[in-house]
């Protein structure tokens, strides 16, 4: 967690220079001077602020899943009181959208989620990141569902998202997003009412 006191900008310089070297390079050869040099400052500013290349990319991180929950409630807002359903796709709509699909930022998911397995503090993030998406799907779910079957429908409709959403950074073509939210709506629709609704 970077330390109080870096000016917005300075912050925001360092999180694109984060996503844009590890697009580059990867995050095992991205080295805090290459990113310090993109953002136009010292390294020592990142050691400062950031107790390294660690803290950056959570500091990254929280920036993205800022962006990422920010997606979700805009949709869901606009919404008010609407059924389960809706809300359901504007989660799904909301994990692929704009700020989540970029080759910087997709790229950077997969180097957190794989440093995630070693260092504690990326890894409460990233339990903190799937416990939020599980609750909140499961909750849409639950006004229709008893408590199992919703906790099921949940864990399905999470495991989708993250699996086309792994798909499509990992694909070497250019990721359909709209393929991607459809199917993931098409589970929503299967588990709501079955397969009356196609």
């Amino acid at each position: 967690m970077p330390k109080v006191g870096m000016e917005p900008i300075r912050r925001q310089q360092l999180i694109d220079a984060t996503m844009a070297t590890i697009d580059e390079a990867g995050l095992a050869d991205s080295t805090i001077m290459q990113i310090a040099g993109r953002a136009g400052v010292s390294a020592g500013i990142i050691s400062h602020y950031f107790g390294g290349k660690d803290g950056l990319l959570e500091a990254t991180m929280r920036y993205i899943l800022g962006d990422l929950g920010a997606s979700v409630a805009r949709r869901r807002q606009a919404l008010g009181n609407s059924d389960a359903r809706t809300h359901l796709y504007a989660i799904v709509e909301g994990n692929f959208d704009r700020s989540q699909i970029s080759r910087a930022v997709m790229k950077t998911w997969l180097a957190f989620w794989t440093t995630s397995m070693h260092k504690p503090s990326l890894q409460r993030l990233q339990r903190v990141n799937d416990r939020r998406l599980y609750s909140n799907i499961c909750y849409q779910f639950r006004k229709h569902m008893t408590p199992t079957q919703a906790r099921s429908a949940a864990r399905g409709l999470a495991a989708i998202i993250d699996g086309l959403w792994l798909r499509g950074a990992l694909a070497p073509e250019k990721f359909d997003i709209s393929d991607a939210v459809a199917l993931a709506c098409r589970y929503v629709d299967e588990q709501l009412y079955g397969n009356s609704r196609r």
